[in-house]
């Protein structure tokens, strides 16, 4: 099975906390892949390993087949990353964001102008491709994130909490545009606390606590009890305490 993520004992240390403790990653390619767990788990200092924000103190990691810490250039190349806290620039449109984005990727100006009209379209923020950033509102934040991580056509997108906050027509619209990544031998890695966004859509999950990978599998696998003792939902429910958070998602 190629995998497009793959950690060895991968750790992150701040201090004297260990924010992430060894864990072993396996994100097949072409998966819709669920990192859950709980508030201050250890998902979005994951993320930020893997994507070359932070440096891992320990451990080794093959993004794409390719090793992050020898050749970031190679692996930031084909991977889209949607970060907690999006990444935009305030000052620029949407348009003069995503030509910024192009440039940075040494895409031509016709290619860049074509996509980001796409793209535009798609996120539904056609009407607002010369606004300042800073007057978007956070759903419109959101989805100019996901357009900038798309334009350059990775093959690997990651996304750290891409519903939260949002509104209902602006993460179905986003919501959507995943599957169809996905449909096209696309690869995603999303982070999420909620238990019912992450079944609704993933093929496959890994379940982090307090740094350390609790469970790993396919959603099958996972939901039925199959890979363990507990279902997703029994092993959830023990990890926050009480019941999972769920909410009324009929739009997903």
């Amino acid at each position: 099975m190629e995998l497009a993520v793959a950690t060895s004992g991968l750790t992150r240390d701040f201090g004297s906390f260990r924010a992430v403790d060894g864990i072993d990653l396996a994100v097949p390619a072409g998966s819709f892949y669920g990192f859950l767990g709980p508030n201050g788990a250890g998902k979005s200092t994951t993320i930020k390993c893997l994507t070359g924000l932070l440096r891992p103190s320990a451990g080794s990691m093959r993004i794409l087949g390719t090793d992050p810490q020898a050749d970031p250039v190679s692996v930031k190349r084909r991977i889209g990353v949607v970060p907690e806290d999006l990444a935009l620039l305030d000052r620029l449109t949407a348009q003069e964001m995503l030509t910024f984005v192009a440039q940075v990727h040494g895409i031509d100006a016709g290619t860049a102008a074509s996509r980001s009209e796409d793209l535009l379209d798609l996120m539904d923020l056609e009407s607002a491709a010369h606004t300042l950033v800073t007057d978007f509102s956070h759903g419109m934040r959101k989805k100019l994130s996901l357009a900038a991580a798309l334009l350059p056509g990775p093959r690997l997108l990651f996304l750290d909490e891409p519903f939260e906050g949002i509104d209902a027509v602006a993460s179905r619209q986003i919501k959507d545009l995943l599957v169809s990544f996905v449909s096209r031998g696309g690869t995603i890695f999303l982070t999420s606390h909620i238990l019912e966004i992450v079944e609704r859509l993933s093929t496959h999950i890994g379940v982090i606590d307090k740094g350390r990978m609790v469970a790993q599998g396919p959603i099958g696998e996972l939901r039925s009890g199959a890979a363990g003792t507990r279902t997703l939902e029994e092993l959830f429910i023990g990890l926050v305490g009480g019941e999972a958070r769920t909410h009324a998602l009929d739009w997903i």
